[in-house]
């Protein structure tokens, strides 16, 4: 595939789960990178970039941070795109005042440009989308429609959601006020092969899960979906001049005993709680997410048992597990 042939591109937080496929792929489709991370001497953080096919060619490191002020004003400037994955990811805060970051969009220098580049923003787990007070039930379709609730998510406490929901409010503000192209992607918890050498929190819950969990609630569920759909999406929502607006992408809905199942029948050799073998628990009906809109950028989702194995396998692979 050579469709990037000439083409240049940013990606930020490069060193991350879904940035790092971003990377490989954009790379495998000819584009030159520019790839930022806040530490281009820590191998952690490069490594495993630097190996990818084509790296040597067309894959630039940039330091970078998202909390310093034109940190990126050099690195975007020239870029046909910018695909802003860099995001932290903490689930528990003990500051509770959330910050929108759009860092990125702000850089001065495209109010100067010839042209504009398409952003592709990236914001995970589908915070800024399911948390508006509806239940949800089995009849319940979720879609691009939906958004979360700020009150609410501040009111139950929902900080990373909160965060997510007030930058994605504040980041279609200023594009459609500066004419920015803008494609936002809605992903749910992102599982499958790891390219970084660190554990990331979505790929950490089914190390959780091989390691023995015994107890859980009956109505959790997750939105599941593959690190290498959502690093295709991201390249199909910019390469499609018709992509537009926002892209929720999950694969499967399923509960957590579902999951431990596909677990016990890949690994019967793992130890899985016995409550939660054979069916013996009631699988609590899940709602659904909407794949329509993503569908129309080409994207096949990968079965949720695919994508459990290549975790696992990953996880063996990189000394996280052994069994």
């Amino acid at each position: 595939m050579s469709n990037g042939e000439g083409k240049v591109v940013c990606v930020t937080g490069a060193a991350g789960f879904v940035a790092s496929w971003l990377v490989k792929l954009l790379l495998q489709r000819g584009y030159t990178v520019k790839a930022t991370v806040r530490d281009p001497n820590d191998p952690k953080k490069t490594e495993h970039l630097l190996s990818l096919d084509g790296a040597k060619e067309r894959l630039r490191l940039f330091k970078a941070d998202l909390l310093e002020e034109g940190s990126f004003d050099s690195i975007v400037g020239g870029c046909d795109g910018v695909f802003h994955t860099a995001s932290p990811v903490v689930m528990q805060v003990t500051d509770p005042q959330v910050h929108p970051i759009l860092g990125l969009i702000y850089e001065r220098n495209h109010k100067e440009s010839y042209y504009q580049p398409r952003y592709n923003i990236d914001y995970r787990r589908m915070g800024a989308v399911e948390h508006n007070g509806k239940p949800l039930t089995p009849e319940v379709i979720i879609d691009e429609s939906w958004f979360s609730d700020a009150v609410l998510c501040k009111e139950s406490k929902l900080w990373y959601q909160l965060s997510k929901t007030l930058a994605e409010e504040a980041a279609w503000k200023f594009s459609k006020e500066n004419g920015i192209d803008m494609v936002m992607i809605h992903p749910g918890w992102v599982l499958g092969p790891l390219l970084q050498p660190t554990l990331n929190l979505s790929v950490e819950e089914i190390l959780k899960l091989l390691n023995g969990v015994q107890t859980f609630p009956d109505t959790n569920a997750y939105t599941w979906v593959d690190v290498r759909d959502v690093a295709n999406a991201h390249i199909q929502a910019f390469e499609l001049p018709e992509a537009s607006g926002r892209y929720c992408l999950v694969g499967t809905v399923s509960h957590r005993s579902e999951t431990l199942n596909i677990l016990d029948k890949l690994y019967p050799a793992i130890h899985i709680p016995e409550k939660w073998k054979d069916g013996q628990t009631c699988v609590v009906p899940t709602f659904r997410v909407s794949q329509e809109k993503a569908k129309s950028l080409g994207i096949h989702f990968t079965p949720l048992e695919v994508s459990i194995k290549d975790t696992v396998e990953s996880l063996k692979e990189k000394n996280f597990i052994s069994f």
